[in-house]
């Protein structure tokens, strides 16, 4: 009994525990196919993710492949409003013994086609380029070349423009090149694509392309002529600009000229940082030497005198009224044959205060060369100060 007893507990147990092992295996076996379903749909919805994340970013890198492919475009465009310029030089050289000798030498630069008559090509360049050249030759994008001459020059702000005659050129040249489309520099932000063609070293029309790095940029240069230290609002670029892109056509991106290239305002100690003169500028500067020629009427507007702001301090401390002091009236400008002298103070411009050179600077610059202003000055008389009107004409800054 007890025998039997036992096997009967025996067979219990057995049954119990394969029980026990089919419901813990079918338990096992469900959780293990929940995480399998759950590790399945994860991947699943991570793959849609980085699709989803890969066709959000596949726009932007078609788009970039066609911003590439679009400045050959642009530049193919361009190029037949773009010229080479070759100037020739003399120079004087005394030999040990004291013999002089006459030695040419080239120089070369750049140009852009920017208007047409009936009898001419105009070409806007750097006054430097075509600064002391005794003979000019343009060659134009189909590689034909012409005979030039200096129609008129702006040394304050480096420009010039060269004249070629039409009758000069063949027809042929004449289907290859077309006039410049001129862009607007002023609507420009930091950051705009911009593209420098020129005439680099003299290899021939060469292009780097670069940003907008910097707008109305204040360089200074000097004056190789008069040795007078001379200030632009340029624009600034990390496009390359070498000797012989000057002259040539800073460009957006809709194949617009905004800037005239000037390696005159680089520095060679320096990279990435080249200068333009932007067409708002350089627009009026170069239609009115395509109208009048070789004028004097181009140029920065100067009044011609070194002075001292007046502030409350100042004026509370010497008894003085605010306004610009004279210290120096430069020989030959407006305020010196307007007869503005020394020790005058400068109190208005056309009814406009003045307190400050700045501000004195600012109102001239509204100006143009040649142009008539009433100047306010007060005149120091036994010990008080009388108000004068004077008009003064202003003259270029080289002048």
């Amino acid at each position: 009994m007890r025998k039997n007893n036992f096997l009967g507990k025996l067979t219990k147990c057995a049954a119990l525990a394969l029980a026990f092992g089919i419901v813990g295996g079918t338990a096992f076996s469900g959780v293990g196919y929940v995480m399998d379903n759950y590790i399945m749909q994860t991947e699943e919805k991570d793959g849609e993710k980085e699709r989803a994340e890969t066709e959000k970013i596949q726009p932007i890198r078609t788009s970039a492949k066609v911003v590439s492919s679009d400045i050959s475009g642009i530049v193919e465009e361009t190029m037949p409003s773009v010229v080479a310029i070759t100037g020739m030089t003399q120079q004087e050289m005394m030999s040990f013994f004291g013999r002089g000798r006459t030695i040419e030498s080239e120089s070369s630069g750049s140009g852009i086609l920017i208007d047409k008559d009936e009898n001419y090509l105009y070409i806007a360049t750097n006054n430097h380029v075509v600064e002391s050249t005794t003979a000019l030759t343009v060659q134009f994008s189909d590689e034909t070349t012409a005979p030039a001459t200096v129609r008129g020059v702006a040394p304050s702000n480096d420009l010039a423009v060269v004249q070629v005659a039409l009758s000069d050129l063949t027809q042929e040249t004449l289907n290859a090149i077309k006039v410049a489309t001129m862009g607007d520099s002023d609507e420009l932000s930091v950051g705009d694509a911009a593209i420098a063609i020129g005439n680099a070293l003299g290899y021939g029309q060469s292009v780097t392309t670069g940003v907008i790095s910097a707008l109305e940029r204040e360089v200074t240069f000097q004056d190789e002529m008069t040795g007078q230290a001379i200030s632009n609002r340029l624009i600034q670029t990390d496009a390359a600009i070498n000797p012989g892109n000057s002259g040539g056509a800073l460009i957006n991106a809709k194949g617009e000229v905004i800037g005239i290239n000037s390696s005159k305002y680089s520095d060679t100690d320096v990279e990435g940082m080249g200068f333009a003169i932007p067409t708002a500028t350089a627009g009026p500067i170069l239609n009115d030497l395509i109208e009048n020629g070789k004028t004097t009427n181009t140029g920065n507007p100067y009044l011609g005198i070194y002075g001292v702001d007046v502030t409350e301090e100042v004026s509370g401390q010497y008894n003085m009224p605010n306004g610009v002091y004279v210290a120096q009236v430069v020989e030959g400008s407006g305020a010196h044959q307007a007869g503005i002298i020394a020790g005058n103070i400068i109190s208005k411009i056309d009814g406009e205060e003045v307190k400050s050179m700045d501000e004195l600077k600012s109102c001239i610059g509204g100006y143009k060369v040649g142009d008539t202003v009433e100047i306010t000055v007060l005149i120091i008389n036994n010990g008080s100060y009388i108000e004068k009107e004077v008009p003064v004409t202003l003259t270029a800054q080289t002048d």
